[in-house]
């Protein structure tokens, strides 16, 4: 059977990237410059075809590795305690998926001074790497209050003295050349960027399938979950129990695959919340609260930006939806919450009685039934959903506890402790 093309692969790498640089102005759009950057050095260098595939991905995902908000602000404040960390984590992410296994390495050595490399620029590893080195320090070299155009021979000349053994002469010439032109730095700087990399980057029109999709959903279920050890299976657990859900309630195959897909990406707006709020072990402020509300309002933006996946981000984005118009961020009630909503609205609840927190532990099967009862006796969440949850109980929490224990481990053996 043919395979479904859905998606363009230029509009899914840059939202997710942009996802990753949301969460604070002193980062926005940090990886889209980075990799504006190294794909003018690149095409300057004469660099075409798969070569410039791998250095612009990479480059759009090279701080996948930083896990938080707080620390990918550090990094790009040059702040950071161990600059190394985030390669590393990044490494051992990219290389749970197979298409991206070939920027693992670039990624990992991003951050390589030229000095200690044994290999020349003539292994695409080492030149991709030194090309990202450099175009992510010059991102960081902007002053983002100041006039684009004000600041450039200063850059450049702070530029000149990476060649003491940190970048690679010829790079640095590269960039020398590019950086004459007023169009590179005007660019650089435009807010319609986005526009600028899904035009002149090597994936304008490159489709991409369903399967293809879940695989870097599964990648950025990683990055939302492992934020925090509070949260590292909470994705994972509700895209399962959504997953199954739906099967129990006879969807389609592809259906369930979308439904997989959706719960991979429910909190991708949480990648915005600050460690702080997410891993407080008592009640919110008000404050704290109204910034935890519009991760689902991300959420939803983020999916249905690429393009072709609204289905997706209706079941992704609404679990907070209440059926009596009481949730939120839509504040959507009755028919405007699709089955697939509803199905995803009762997994994250469930998934989150049954998990340790960092304020209780883990709920046991009287205290989760009365709580969902409560819920869909007020009419916040639906009866049907609810009943065979309840009805397929052992099945479904057996089920959950058991991916969560393989994300648990993955999490405590490699992310853990790298």
């Amino acid at each position: 059977m043919k395979r479904q093309r859905i998606v363009n692969l230029g509009n899914l790498l840059l939202t997710l990237s942009e996802a990753m640089d949301l969460s604070n102005p002193t980062i926005s759009q940090h990886q889209y410059r980075t990799a504006y950057i190294a794909l003018e050095i690149a095409s300057y260098a004469g660099i075409r075809d798969d070569r410039l595939k791998n250095i612009f991905t990479a480059s759009l995902l090279h701080d996948i590795g930083a896990l938080t908000v707080e620390e990918k602000i550090l990094l790009h404040n040059n702040e950071a305690e161990d600059e190394e960390l985030h390669t590393v984590r990044g490494e051992i992410l990219l290389n749970r998926i197979p298409w991206l296994k070939g920027i693992s390495k670039i990624v990992r050595n991003h951050h390589r001074d030229w000095k200690d490399w044994d290999d020349g620029l003539e292994n695409p590893v080492v030149m991709a790497s030194q090309i990202i080195y450099l175009s992510d320090y010059i991102e960081r070299q902007i002053d983002r209050s100041r006039y684009i155009l004000h600041q450039t021979e200063d850059i450049v000349d702070i530029v000149r003295k990476l060649q003491d053994g940190r970048v690679n002469e010829k790079i640095v010439s590269y960039f020398i050349d590019i950086s004459k032109r007023e169009d590179f730095w005007l660019d650089l700087v435009n807010p319609r960027l986005y526009s600028v990399l899904l035009h002149n980057g090597p994936f304008h029109n490159r489709p991409v399938d369903l399967d293809d999709i879940l695989l870097i959903s599964n990648l950025y279920r990683d990055l939302i979950d492992f934020k925090s050890p509070y949260t590292a299976t909470h994705t994972s657990g509700v895209a399962e129990c959504a997953s199954k859900l739906s099967e129990l309630f006879g969807f389609a195959d592809i259906d369930i695959k979308y439904m997989r897909i959706a719960g991979n990406l429910h909190d991708i707006g949480k990648l915005l919340i600050p460690n702080s709020i997410i891993e407080k072990p008592g009640k919110l402020t008000a404050h704290e609260y109204a910034i935890m509300r519009c991760h689902s309002y991300y959420t939803y933006h983020t999916i249905d930006s690429i393009g072709g996946l609204h289905r997706i981000a209706e079941w992704a984005a609404y679990h907070h939806e209440r059926l009596d118009g009481s949730g939120y961020p839509f504040h959507y009630s009755g028919d405007e919450i699709s089955t697939g909503a509803r199905i995803m609205a009762v997994a994250d609840v469930f998934t989150a009685l049954i998990e340790d927190r960092p304020y209780r532990k883990g709920l046991d099967e009287y205290q989760i039934h009365k709580i969902i009862k409560n819920q869909a006796d007020n009419n916040l969440l639906d009866k049907k959903v609810v009943e065979l949850l309840f009805d397929n109980f052992n099945i479904i929490y057996s089920y959950v506890k058991e991916k969560q224990a393989t994300a648990r481990h993955f999490y405590n053996e490699t992310l853990g402790c790298a």
